[in-house]
């Protein structure tokens, strides 16, 4: 191989703690016989990003994941309107003219696993769990679907559709049946930890799905399907995404 020609992507975030996107994109470009290179990238801060990407060659995409979905896109040339919409960006593409484009295929992979995962029940109301980077484009996709929702988050309240854990109350678990954790709680290396739900108003009417895919079923994901709760993890979304930035990636200009 030559590596001087080989052109580079990877992952950026911190920290990593798994192996998905090494595996799933060296496999995809050993399957079209390319002869390109994935690494996972870990980043303490987002301010290292220009003398990483300087000092990276022949870089031609990278994935974002927690905690830079939003940090870094002061960092990107342009936004594509999936980032636009949802403020956040979790694919980079580097053209051959030099321009760093922020891209968001998260909205892609989640509106088409929610789609699945719901059927023909779409008509329920969401409660979205946090309010990160991965939460911006589910709120983007709910809004595209005319799903109403609200926000529960931990800190300060930035709108009528956000509330407290502390304020929740059996009312919104009986009138949001679509429960969204897009929290990193429960998380491998950390899957004893759980979220602040009231699980016993959970029941066979609500439908839980987690971004996390690692474990495949977080506690979140257990407790509610004790309860009857049909559940999802996020790994067809991932796959979904994955494929989303594959394609960008490989129909770049450059």
């Amino acid at each position: 191989m030559d590596k001087k020609n080989t052109k580079q992507f990877g992952l950026i975030g911190f920290p990593l703690n798994n192996s998905f996107s090494v595996d799933y994109f060296t496999k995809k470009f050993e399957e079209n016989g390319l002869p390109h290179v994935y690494n996972n990238y870990p980043l303490p801060e987002i301010a290292a990003l220009t003398a990483f990407i300087e000092n990276t060659p022949n870089l031609k995409g990278l994935n974002v994941t927690k905690p830079y979905k939003t940090a870094v896109i002061p960092y990107l040339d342009e936004l594509a309107l999936s980032a636009q919409k949802c403020g956040a960006v979790n694919c980079i593409q580097f053209t051959s003219t030099g321009k760093k484009i922020g891209h968001n295929t998260d909205v892609y992979g989640f509106r088409h696993s929610l789609l699945n995962f719901l059927g023909s029940n779409q008509n329920l109301k969401a409660m979205v769990l946090g309010n990160g980077g991965a939460a911006e484009a589910v709120l983007d996709v709910l809004n595209t679907l005319h799903i109403d929702y609200i926000q529960v988050i931990r800190g300060k309240i930035n709108h009528n559709k956000q509330i407290n854990y502390q304020q929740l109350e059996a009312s919104h678990y009986k009138d949001h049946q679509l429960l969204i954790n897009t929290t990193s709680v429960g998380m491998f290396p950390q899957e004893q930890e759980c979220l602040n739900l009231d699980f016993a108003a959970i029941g066979s009417n609500h439908y839980c799905y987690d971004l996390i895919y690692l474990p495949e079923k977080t506690s979140f994901l257990e407790k509610a399907e004790v309860r009857g709760a049909k559940i999802k993890n996020g790994l067809e979304m991932l796959h979904l995404q994955g494929d989303a930035a594959y394609e960008i990636w490989m129909n770049s200009e450059s």
